[in-house]
């Protein structure tokens, strides 16, 4: 995939703090930005499985130990 160029504000203090911090990783600054959004986002891939997993659970379902009968009501169950 294609690098895109963005454009970011940050205080003073902050960009100081983060040239110093690339110079200690030894990369670039906006690689050092590119490195900490790519471990924090999550990629497309691991979302995808997750959801998969999510919808295969949900189709499934969870089996609660009810067995195949349910022997009781909503107000049955709701009564004070």
């Amino acid at each position: 995939m294609p690098n895109r160029n963005v454009t970011i504000t940050l205080p003073e203090e902050t960009l100081k703090a983060a040239r110093h911090l690339a110079v200690e990783h030894g990369v670039s600054l906006s690689r050092f930005f590119g490195l900490l959004v790519e471990k924090s986002a999550p990629s497309g891939r691991s979302y995808e499985q997750a959801k998969k997993r999510s919808l295969a659970l949900m189709a499934r379902g969870i089996r609660l130990g009810v067995g195949k009968t349910v022997t009781w009501t909503r107000d049955e169950l709701h009564e004070r």
